[in-house]
């Protein structure tokens, strides 16, 4: 009897978490829909376009493509392997940011050199660098564990390797990028067993040096000026925030309509990627939005059962690199949102799994797709299967 019952459970359990991977091909449906929404004026009238109302729809579907078919793939390999391949990727990954720097080869848009030209497409190598540096920091926390309390034999290493990663990011510049990496390589660290008082000291140091790039750099400030109160200049450093703020405001609890917004019409800028949100907020209201973060909370909410479900099977890699995913694609789409509801002062930073861009999208489905795998394993081990 207690066999059968066995049998039975185990047959009604799923093998992944599907919820999981429902709100996350949730968000990418809604996103690939918003995208297309707020990127038809902009195609019309652009010239590398060819007035194609549909040519973001159809380049972010292709995207989406490939990146559902990368997940699938990476779903299939197991998590040691990603493990044993994680020093070996952070360095690719470290590797192509010098190539961004090299005239030659990166690609400079509006001031910044963030992308490599590969022919027909660009990757953006920061995004690939979000996910190589969580497998990373979950590999090394993993085997300097003994000695991760130490200053100089266990934080000093990776403080280091993160200095000349910071140096890379700021050349470019990218800015929310390098908060992104930090913040999820420090937390992995944290729930690895740091010290809370070196924790507590690099966030102190993390606060004052972003304070002083802030100081140091013109442009940055006139984006906290922006921040601050941008009603005082709404067509200068206040624009993007003040029409942001509008289509908010138009959108109230039920939107003014799928298709119907406003400020996508050439008054809100980057309509598309960083400011997805807002097109949403105004087309449908706060319902929308409330339904997109309580998505995003779940996918959260999820990294990090699944991380304790390894941890509880001694799987410490796979534990930390699921809380790891969770912490980065949450704190990327928290900044995101803030930024788009005037919270946050404005950065450059897409809304994971939504905004247009391929290497975005790549990078989260991939990270998706381990997170996935990391719950699979654990659901064999339970049922006393080998992973």
């Amino acid at each position: 009897m207690s066999a059968t019952y066995v049998f039975a459970q185990d047959a009604a359990t799923p093998e992944y978490d599907r919820s999981l991977a429902w709100a996350a091909l949730l968000l990418m449906v809604i996103g690939l829909v918003m995208v297309y929404s707020a990127s038809i004026s902009t195609a019309e009238a652009g010239r590398h376009t060819g007035a194609n109302s549909a040519f973001y729809l159809l380049r972010h579907a292709v995207f989406m493509g490939v990146s559902l078919a990368a997940a699938i793939a990476v779903f299939l390999i197991p998590v040691r392997y990603w493990q044993k391949g994680a020093p070996l990727a952070f360095l690719a990954c470290v590797a192509l940011l010098v190539l961004v720097l090299v005239p030659a080869i990166g690609r400079e848009v509006n001031g910044a050199r963030r992308w490599l030209n590969l022919g027909a497409i660009t990757l953006q190598p920061s995004e690939l660098m979000k996910l190589a540096a969580v497998l990373y920091a979950a590999d090394y926390t993993v085997r300097k564990h003994a000695v991760l309390k130490s200053f100089r034999r266990g934080l000093l290493p990776m403080l280091g390797v993160m200095m000349f990663v910071s140096w890379l990011l700021l050349r470019e510049p990218d800015f929310g990028a390098l908060v992104v990496i930090a913040v999820t390589t420090f937390g992995i660290l944290f729930l690895g067993g740091m010290n809370g008082r070196h924790f507590l000291a690099l966030g102190v140091m993390l606060a004052l040096g972003s304070a002083l790039l802030v100081l140091t750099s013109e442009y940055r400030m006139q984006r906290i000026f922006g921040f601050m109160d941008p009603w005082t200049d709404p067509y200068g450093r206040g624009y993007q925030l003040s029409h942001s703020l509008i289509a908010f405001g138009r959108g109230e609890w039920l939107g003014v309509g799928l298709g119907a917004s406003v400020e996508k019409l050439f008054y809100l800028p980057e309509a598309h990627t960083d400011f997805l949100l807002a097109v949403i907020a105004e087309e449908l209201g706060f319902l929308g939005v409330a339904a997109v973060i309580a998505l995003f909370v779940w996918i959260v909410l999820r990294a990090f059962a699944i991380g304790r479900q390894a941890a509880q099977r001694e799987r410490h890699f796979a534990a930390l690199a699921a809380q790891g995913i969770g912490i980065w694609i949450g704190f990327q789409a928290l900044i995101n949102m803030g930024v788009n509801m005037g919270l946050l002062p404005t950065k450059g930073l897409t809304l994971p799994l939504m905004s247009f861009g391929g290497s975005g999208l790549l990078a989260n489905c991939v990270a998706l797709a381990i997170l996935l795998r990391i719950d699979w394993e654990s659901r064999q081990l339970a049922r006393g299967l080998h992973a």
